[in-house]
């Protein structure tokens, strides 16, 4: 059973996940930081006001914060577009450079006589029997 239980822990995807888990937690807190410290600051500025929490409305005593909604909704926007223009994009960008496809040989060719679509390795035209050198 010990055995069984170190081959487990030694297979290659569960290490990649441990890893992934680990990368993952140190690249959301730099995600949070650059939303929190640049992102949200910015927004700030530019709209005058910096929280949204304080926003709220009441119908029969029952209040209904929204501010906090609309807070944590930028924020989930500010989170997305950082991960899709700083990671996503120059990921893609980065892997299409790195994968250039071969050219693809023809399988085929014209016939001279007829110009119907042959094998490439045929000497005969299969449609007027041409011979093909």
């Amino acid at each position: 059973m010990i055995k069984e239980f170190k081959q487990f822990l030694l297979r290659g995807n569960v290490v990649d996940l441990a890893v992934g888990v680990v990368i993952g937690s140190a690249f959301g807190a730099v995600v949070d930081a650059l939303v929190s410290n640049l992102l949200t600051p910015f927004i700030s500025a530019i709209a005058k006001v910096p929280d949204f929490s304080n926003l709220l409305f009441t119908i029969n005593g029952s209040q209904f914060r929204y501010g906090i909604f609309l807070n944590a909704l930028i924020s989930f926007i500010l989170v997305a577009a950082a991960i899709f223009f700083f990671i996503v994009k120059p990921m893609n960008l980065l892997v299409s450079r790195s994968h250039k496809e071969a050219p693809v040989k023809p399988t085929t060719k014209k016939c001279p006589e007829c110009l119907s679509e042959i094998p490439i390795n045929a000497k005969r035209c299969a449609h007027c029997a041409q011979i093909i050198t």
